[in-house]
């Protein structure tokens, strides 16, 4: 069963089109990597996809619920890892995920967990703000994971992580995870190694879109010339 069906999804900013065209399908546990230079489209699709803009032409399936009308069925089993942490910064880390474990009716003792796996524990009752870029992301991910999504949507999820921090959250987020994930890299070689489908995106429309055992990074390289 495909956990993600795009077919010919167009979404705008005005004049601008920001995704024209677009069609993709995900299998369930498989890994979609996307591709494509700043402004190609990477992030309005991410933002698509995990309900927060909807689509203006074209039809959007995720875990089996139609976009945008059947959004509410679907959020909850979504985690996004976005360029914004989503998270408050005069909080503490502690604070900010039991305030979406209620969100989420998730127990607390997911936090506890949660905090350990990332190895917060001794920085997390200190506000946000006093944290470095590093710990404040392995904090976001922590959120991302929090209710055990079903879907993983990761745009440059190792951003602003040493290669110690990475290895603390890739039984989260990586392939081991055993999730469905739709990831946005900027990196060829790293996202083709974990990825089952590339999707290459320029000025909104798709570029290349094949499996990952077909494509050699320097194929991908070509998207950003």
């Amino acid at each position: 069963m495909a956990a993600v069906q795009v077919e010919g999804l167009s979404r705008h900013y005005g004049e601008r089109e920001a995704l024209d065209g677009v069609s993709l399908s995900l299998l369930q546990g498989q890994t979609l990597v996307v591709f494509g230079p700043n402004g190609a489209g990477k992030t309005t699709l991410l933002r698509v996809l995990a309900t927060l803009l909807r689509p203006h032409a074209g039809e959007v399936r995720v875990l089996g619920a139609r976009l945008p009308g059947e959004a509410w069925a679907v959020r909850g089993r979504i985690g996004l890892l976005g360029h914004e942490p989503l998270l408050y910064r005069e909080l503490t880390a502690r604070e900010n995920l039991r305030f979406h474990a209620r969100l989420h009716d998730v127990a607390a003792g997911r936090v506890e967990e949660l905090l350990a796996r990332v190895r917060l524990e001794h920085r997390a009752d200190e506000p946000l703000r006093s944290l470095s870029r590093g710990m404040v992301q392995r904090v976001a991910v922590a959120r991302a994971v929090l209710h055990d999504p079903e879907l993983l949507l990761l745009d440059e999820p190792r951003s602003n992580l040493d290669p110690a921090a990475v290895e603390l959250v890739d039984p989260l987020i990586g392939s081991a995870s055993g999730r469905t994930r739709v990831i946005c890299s900027h990196d060829p070689g790293g996202g083709l190694a974990e990825a089952d489908v590339v999707l290459g995106l320029r000025d909104g429309r798709p570029a290349l879109l094949r499996a990952a055992g077909e494509l050699r990074a320097e194929e991908i390289v070509e998207l950003y010339r």
